[in-house]
């Protein structure tokens, strides 16, 4: 399944999803000629996080409100199904005997690759799939390249998304002092959001 396929998988913990990361998949999609774009929230984040992660189940639905529609993007369970922690290594192993040929590319924040190097077996990924990174334009580089050394540097993908500076925090900060998200994310996340009386 999936022989010749360039695959995008978009990983992050999605609390909330907005529009920075559909414009992004958006972008990558057109960018490496992507077939489909997966969008994988993270189950149990190894890296520990400054605020409580919100539940799986509400990070899983706020995805699929927002991709609803668009043929082109799916969201998956795995990592939220997959006991113990969520590691980027072991998705792509498992995403690798369900589309065995597929040319992988996985996509994050440039914030995110920038400490890869302490992500489990990080040669082992870069080897499995190609390292997309998602930054604004004037994202330090030089910076980049002496944080992960130059050889791992020379392996990953840099996407420039113009114009976007929505943070998953500055939605979660505004919701809790119930300040507007409107027009930050899809409405039917902000009304999901609204319902379940999240990040309050």
């Amino acid at each position: 399944m999936g022989d010749g396929m360039r695959l995008g998988i978009m990983g992050g913990t999605f609390d909330p999803i907005h529009y920075g990361h559909l414009v992004a998949a958006e972008e990558a999609q057109y960018r490496f000629g992507l077939e489909k774009v997966i969008f994988m929230p993270c189950g149990r984040p190894p890296h520990k996080k400054d605020y409580a992660v919100t539940k799986a189940e509400h990070r899983f639905e706020m995805t699929r409100l927002a991709i609803e529609g668009n043929s082109d993007f799916e969201v998956s369970r795995l990592e939220m199904d997959r006991p113990g922690p969520s590691y980027a290594i072991d998705t792509i192993m498992e995403l690798r005997q369900l589309y065995l040929q597929a040319d992988i590319h996985f996509i994050t924040g440039a914030d995110a690759i920038l400490e890869i190097l302490t992500w489990k077996e990080p040669e082992c990924l870069r080897d499995m799939c190609k390292l997309v990174a998602v930054s604004r334009p004037g994202y330090d580089l030089a910076t980049f390249e002496k944080r992960v050394g130059e050889d791992f540097a020379s392996s990953v993908h840099f996407l420039n998304v113009p114009g976007v500076s929505i943070s998953s925090t500055e939605i979660r900060r505004r919701a809790a002092q119930k300040a507007p998200i409107r027009y930050l994310l899809p409405e039917d996340v902000r009304s999901y959001i609204e319902r379940e009386s999240l990040y309050r």
